[in-house]
C-alpha cells in the first residue's frame, strides 16, 4: 500500500491511482468438464471426429432435433399472438397440471392434492427440491445419491446447505446394478433421509432397477421413513413408452407409505433444452395439505426468480393437452428411444463380430441416452488422442451421438484400445 503522503501527491498532479479490487482473492474455479470435452471436440480437425460427451440428442445424421410436434405448437402460439405478462409464481396452470397428469397418471388420486410449481428445467426443480427438504425436513437431513450420480445432484443440493453422500448403486465388476450394496446402505441410513432416485434412464450408468428390483427398494425406503427424492429428466426416453418409464415413482406414490417429491424435466423428451421446462412437486396428505405446502413453494421461488418462463410453458402444454399434437409428441419421443436403442445394438454387434475378448453385453442391458462402457481413463485418452472420440473420463458414452455411419469406427476404435 502506497503512503497517504504519496497518495496526496499524485493526485495533486492528477496521477489516477487503481485501488486493490474488491474480488482479488476470489480464485479461478476449475473449468467444466463437459464443456471442455466440447471445446477439445472444435479444435480437432479430423473428418471422423466425435463428441460423445454431450447429453443431448442428435438425430442418425447426427444433427439436432426439433420434434415436429414442438415446431407445431410453436407455431400455433405465435398465430395467437399472446401476451408476454408475467406467469403466477408456480407457474402456467395449464402447463403443470398436464405435466401432473403426465408423471402420476391421468386417473392417479393423488392429483388433487399435489403440491406443484413450474421451475427452470430439470436443475431448477432439484434446487427447488433441495431447498424444500432443507427447510422442512426435520433435523439436518442428508441427502443420499447414487454411487455414480449426475455430477450436479452434489453441487445442487450442496448450495442448498444439505450435505450430499452416495450409497452403493453401480457394480463395476459386472457393470450393472449393485442390489444388494444399495438395499444394505438404505437400511443402515439413519432414519428419515432424504434418498434420491433417478426414476428411470439412470444418469450416467443406464442401469436401471427392474419392477421387481424397484419393489425391494421400495419396501426398504418404507420401513426406514426416507424421503423418496425422484429425479425424472428422461420419462418416455428411456423405453419409448412413457407410462413404462414412471413405474418406480407411480408404485410408490400409489402405496402412500413413504414422502415422494419430484423434479421433472422436458429438456430431453421434448427436446425443449434451451426453453427450460420442468416442475418441482410434492405429494401431500390432503387438500388442506397441499394448499400448505403450495404456500410454502411460492415463498421459496419468489426470492430465487420470482417467477418461470412462459414460451417453453405454453409449447408444452399446447402438446401435451392437444391429442393430435400429443399423439404426434408420443410417436416422435417412441422414435428418439428406437434410434438410442437401436444404436445400442449396433455398437454390441460390431463389437462381438471384431472378436473382443472383453464381454459387452451391459450396453444392450443398460438403457437411456447414457452408457458407462467400462473403458479406463486412460482407453479414454487413447480414444481422443489417436481416434478423435471425445467421451468423459468415466468411460460414460452419451449414445445419442452415435449413429448408422459413424458406430462403426467407433467400435473399430473401442476395439483396438480395449486389446
Amino acid at each position: 500500500m502506497i503512503s497517504s503522503v504519496v497518495r496526496a501527491s499524485l493526485l495533486r498532479r492528477g496521477v489516477g491511482i487503481r485501488a486493490q479490487s474488491t474480488w482479488t482473492q476470489v480464485k479461478m474455479g476449475p473449468p467444466d468438464t463437459i464443456l471442455g470435452i466440447t471445446e477439445a471436440f472444435k479444435r480437432d480437425t479430423d473428418p471422423r471426429k466425435m463428441n460423445l460427451g454431450v447429453g443431448a440428442y442428435r438425430t442418425d445424421a447426427g444433427s439436432p432435433f426439433v420434434l415436429d410436434s414442438v415446431t407445431q405448437a410453436e407455431n400455433q402460439l405465435l398465430h395467437e399472438k399472446l401476451d408476454k405478462e408475467y406467469l403466477p409464481i408456480t407457474g402456467l396452470p395449464q402447463f403443470t397440471q398436464a405435466a401432473a397428469q403426465l408423471a402420476y397418471g391421468s386417473s392417479s388420486p393423488v392429483l388433487d392434492r399435489l403440491a406443484i410449481t413450474q421451475s427452470i428445467s430439470g436443475t431448477g426443480a432439484l434446487r427447488i427440491g433441495g431447498a424444500f427438504v432443507q427447510r422442512f425436513c426435520e433435523g439436518t437431513p442428508t441427502v443420499y445419491v447414487p454411487g455414480p450420480s449426475w455430477g450436479n445432484h452434489k453441487a445442487v443440493f450442496g448450495d442448498c446447505g444439505l450435505t450430499v453422500k452416495p450409497y452403493r448403486y453401480y457394480d463395476a465388476k459386472t457393470r450393472g446394478l449393485d442390489l444388494e450394496g444399495m438395499l444394505e446402505d438404505l437400511s443402515n441410513l439413519p432414519r428419515g433421509q432424504i434418498v434420491l432416485l433417478h426414476a428411470c434412464a439412470h444418469n450416467p450408468t443406464g442401469v436401471d432397477p427392474t419392477p421387481d428390483q424397484w419393489a425391494r427398494i421400495q419396501s426398504v425406503v418404507e420401513e426406514n421413513g426416507h424421503v423418496a427424492f425422484f429425479d425424472m429428466a428422461y420419462q418416455g426416453f428411456a423405453t419409448g413408452d412413457t407410462d413404462r418409464d414412471a413405474h418406480a415413482l407411480r408404485t410408490f406414490v400409489e402405496a402412500g407409505r413413504a414422502p415422494v417429491v419430484l423434479a421433472q424435466s422436458f429438456a430431453k423428451n421434448m427436446g425443449l433444452y434451451g426453453e427450460r421446462v420442468g416442475t418441482f412437486s410434492v405429494v401431500g396428505a390432503s387438500r388442506d395439505e397441499r394448499a400448505r405446502l403450495e404456500s410454502q413453494l411460492k415463498i421459496l421461488v419468489r426470492p430465487m426468480y420470482s417467477n418461470p418462463p412462459v414460451h417453453g410453458a405454453r409449447i408444452a402444454a399446447r402438446v401435451l393437452t392437444d391429442p393430435e399434437l400429443r399423439s404426434l409428441w408420443l410417436s416422435e419421443v417412441k422414435l428418439m428411444a428406437d434410434r438410442i436403442i437401436g444404436m445400442r445394438v449396433a455398437l454390441r454387434s460390431r463389437l462381438e463380430k471384431l472378436g473382443s475378448s472383453v464381454a459387452w453385453n451391459h450396453i444392450t442391458d443398460q438403457i437411456g441416452m447414457f452408457c458407462f462402457t467400462g473403458l479406463t481413463a486412460a482407453q479414454v485418452d487413447r480414444l481422443a488422442q489417436e481416434f478423435h472420440i471425445y467421451l468423459t473420463r468415466d468411460g460414460r458414452v452419451s449414445m445419442a451421438g452415435i449413429t448408422s455411419a459413424n458406430v462403426d469406427y467407433l467400435a473399430d476404435s473401442i476395439h483396438a484400445v480395449t486389446q
